[in-house]
């Protein structure tokens, strides 16, 4: 189990000299009356030991864009990894606003999903890897000898084109089959049956 992120002698504010482990890769919630210190534990003491320690790690020629937290008035901090703080206000809100969207969390939320998440198939419940052009042929060279497969991608026709037109299209750049509303089906039968 990781170590705890220890925080000794926190004066920050409010604060009146607080000791404290926090657990870290775990969400952890600090609640509490109006003017108990949340704020003065979680934003001015931790979150500005964090990005300090960020900025410090940082090249002279980057830290001069960055703004800079004041020192937190705390012994010391133990443990403490990277911090991404959200603001802290009191935004507008209309009757289609989440709690997501009237803090702004989603943003970063769909930034953390889109990065670290996994795609996982709805219907079988495998995690979807992405496919390059090498992992593809890595896996059908891996298949036995004889194993016959397909290789689809989706073709959308545009409202001007019949699907005749998009068959013998097909057809004359080499292609002998397509999957019809998801059935495998020879061009040349759907070129016999096809209608405008």
């Amino acid at each position: 189990m990781d170590e705890p992120i220890r925080i000794r002698g926190a004066r920050q504010h409010n604060l009146k000299g607080i000791d404290l482990d926090l657990p870290r890769r775990a969400l952890t919630v600090i609640t509490g009356p109006s003017g108990s210190g949340k704020s003065s534990l979680a934003l001015d003491t931790l979150f500005a030991a964090g990005q300090r320690r960020y900025v410090e790690a940082l090249s002279t020629y980057a830290k001069q864009f960055l703004d800079r937290l004041d020192k937190p008035d705390v012994d010391r901090i133990e443990g403490l990894p990277p911090a991404v703080a959200i603001e802290q206000r009191n935004p507008a809100t209309s009757s289609r606003s989440t709690v997501g969207t009237a803090t702004e969390v989603y943003d970063y939320l769909r930034l953390l999903f889109a990065r670290v998440g996994r795609t996982h198939c709805p219907d079988c419940g495998d995690e979807v890897q992405p496919d390059t052009v090498g992992s593809a042929v890595d896996r059908v060279a891996a298949l036995p000898p004889g194993t016959r497969f397909m290789v689809a991608f989706p073709l959308r026709r545009s409202g001007q084109v019949s699907h005749r037109q998009v068959a013998e299209n097909l057809r004359a750049l080499g292609f002998a089959r397509v999957l019809a509303d998801g059935v495998p089906a020879e061009l040349e039968e759907l070129l016999g049956d096809a209608g405008p």
